[in-house]
């Protein structure tokens, strides 16, 4: 392992040091791809409301995309328009993001080195406090990414981390209507948020792209919501059907055993009878299902239906109450407030010896 991949950075450490030297230094981030670089953008978004977010695409761009020729006649000179995708025809600050700015042809990386170090795009200044980052794949994927010493020595390099499968879990899946099958299917395997940089042999892992297979699809973290986008649909798909496009999606040997846990989850407790019933609906026999319907409560509860669920909660193993707890406890988890003001949670987490930091949001 190299100091770099050593030093890598979650996406919220990324933000952070974008936020705080992005308006003076521009930050390519590296890392694996389909692990959401592109959501950077989004977060940033989130923290500097006042700004207009940009997203400039370099593998779509020529020399010619980024400005055009605009005649002066009175100066008797050309300046250049810019393209506006860059967004500075706003007025606002900008949060420019130069996406796979490695793939970019070399004339398209010498025109964006003045906007990523000067701030300037064709003859306008970006305005006061625009925030400039840019992203590209690890070298070591083969898929093309590189950059020229003069065009790296100008930027400051960081690798993005992979996010484990457990913060996969609890920051992003629960909050974003992640299918339950496939919450428990990376429950169980957790492996397939490993980094192809962590696996020399590829046999080790056969869920995850790695440079040295053949895999033409795999599991990444993109890959795996757009399987779960599938599964929600599995009511209008026959099984074959269904399985073949996961199979396309996040690749064979992955497909196939979350296909396992598609039909465990026909067999839950439908969330009407733990609405209706909590004191008799079905707790299912095994761990992993049990997982799945815990999972599926973070990601649909609603304040009416709290205190039901902590009624059929309560019917679970410990194990599987502290794992509801612990979806809870992030701040980043969406539905936080209203279950920690719930007198029966706060109750729970008495009994149980969770301490969590008071949240009146």
């Amino acid at each position: 392992m190299n100091n770099q991949s050593l030093y890598a950075s979650s996406i919220n450490e990324i933000v952070d040091l974008i936020a705080n030297v992005g308006t003076t230094r521009t930050v390519l981030v590296e890392g694996d791809m389909g692990i959401g670089k592109s959501s950077i953008l989004k977060l940033l978004a989130k923290r500097f409301p006042d700004h207009h977010p940009s997203y400039f695409d370099c593998t779509t761009k020529d020399l010619g995309d980024l400005y055009i020729p605009d005649l002066d006649t009175e100066r008797g000179c050309v300046s250049f328009l810019p393209n506006e995708q860059f967004g500075i025809h706003t007025g606002k600050p900008l949060i420019l993001m130069v996406d796979e700015f490695g793939k970019a042809n070399p004339s398209v990386k010498n025109g964006m080195l003045v906007p990523m170090l000067e701030r300037t795009i064709g003859k306008t200044k970006m305005p006061e406090g625009s925030i400039v980052f840019a992203t590209t794949n690890l070298g070591v994927e083969g898929v093309g990414d590189m950059l020229p010493p003069h065009a790296r020595n100008r930027i400051i390099v960081v690798r993005m981390r992979k996010a484990t499968s457990e913060e996969w879990l609890t920051e992003y899946a629960i909050n974003n209507n992640i299918h339950p099958a496939m919450m428990g299917f990376v429950k169980e395997f957790p492996q397939v948020g490993q980094s192809c940089t962590d696996v020399p042999n590829p046999d080790d892992n056969p869920y995850i792209f790695h440079p040295k297979s053949q895999r033409s699809a795999f599991f990444t973290w993109r890959s795996g919501e757009a399987g779960s986008d599938l599964l929600h649909q599995r009511e209008h798909l026959s099984d074959d059907t269904l399985t073949g496009a996961l199979i396309g999606t996040i690749g064979q040997r992955a497909a196939l055993d979350l296909m396992a846990f598609v039909k465990l989850a026909d067999k839950l407790p439908t969330l009407e009878s733990i609405k209706k019933d909590p004191e008799n609906a079905l707790v299912p026999d095994s761990a992993s299902a049990v997982c799945m319907v815990v999972y599926r409560a973070l990601s649909t509860i609603e304040r009416d239906w709290v205190d039901a669920w902590l009624t059929y909660m309560k019917r679970l193993s410990a194990e599987a109450q502290g794992l509801f707890a612990m979806g809870v406890k992030p701040n980043t988890y969406s539905k936080r407030s209203l279950v920690m003001q719930n007198k029966k949670f706060t109750q729970w987490a008495i009994d149980n010896n969770y301490m969590f930091a008071s949240d009146k949001a």
